[in-house]
């Protein structure tokens, strides 16, 4: 089985495992291009002010996100074959090369992070199909948190941690996702992680169990880590805000 322990020490990204870029058949690798920095505590994902928006014009609601991926796949330039098309009909606009620095089809897969976000932006960790297949297209959903839903109640904060399956296009597999209301401090470091085998995928936070999913994808995954940020949401004074997640490690296998 692979297995795969980053804790983002170096001068810069494994190569050989990461892609830094979010999904660039949809539009290209110089307009995908992720905004990082690693060393100690590990890994920065960010998005700067001047972060350009990802398939301007295309994309909606627009959007500017930093991405990584362990894999990445495409077919030629005007086909409809790429990985998690935003839209019916889709058509790639650059051909990716097949890249498979990290799949896995079973066991354990875990992100330790923190995350700074304001109520336009999000985080997550989650895996998805390769899509050499069109039906190996769903999703894993490991962690996925929206500013908008963080709380601060008379000192208690909580946030809506979503996880689960998201099916696509994958007859196979039931749509299973929630976002349930955790008493957690996303600011602060926590695990989020997931167990599967062929029967079952039990998300946990911290080590504790926080939902069971059954029946999950069938094929390898590759591993999809992003910051996004959402300008409609702008409240209008939030321009100069700069959301983040930093990655101390992440482990598969």
């Amino acid at each position: 089985m692979p297995r795969l322990d980053d804790d983002f020490a170096g001068p810069d990204l494994d190569r050989s495992v990461w892609l830094p870029h979010y999904l660039p058949a949809w539009s290209s690798r110089a307009a995908s291009a992720a905004s990082y920095r690693t060393a100690q505590p590990g890994l920065v994902l960010d998005v700067p002010v001047d972060h350009p928006l990802w398939c301007a014009g295309d994309h909606q609601p627009p959007l500017r996100v930093s991405g990584l991926q362990t894999g990445n796949f495409s077919g030629p330039v005007g086909s409809t074959v790429g990985q998690q098309p935003f839209r019916v009909g889709q058509v790639v606009r650059e051909e990716q090369p097949q890249f498979e620095g990290f799949l896995t089809d079973d066991g354990h897969v875990e992100v330790r992070c923190r995350m700074n976000l304001s109520p336009r932006s999000m985080a997550s960790l989650w895996m998805v199909g390769l899509e050499d297949q069109p039906t190996r297209c769903g999703e894993i959903c490991v962690v996925e948190v929206f500013g908008r839903s963080l709380r601060a109640d008379d000192g208690s904060r909580s946030a809506e941690v979503g996880m689960g399956f998201k099916a696509f296009r994958d007859p196979d597999l039931a749509q299973d996702f929630e976002a349930p209301r955790l008493p957690i401090d996303v600011a602060e470091p926590h695990t989020y992680a997931v167990d599967r085998d062929a029967e079952n995928a039990v998300f946990t936070v911290d080590g504790k169990e926080v939902r069971r999913c059954a029946r999950p994808p069938a094929y390898p995954l590759q591993l999809m880590l992003a910051v996004f940020d959402f300008p409609e949401w702008s409240s209008g004074n939030d321009g100069g805000l700069v959301p983040s997640m930093t990655v101390e490690r992440v482990r598969a296998g």
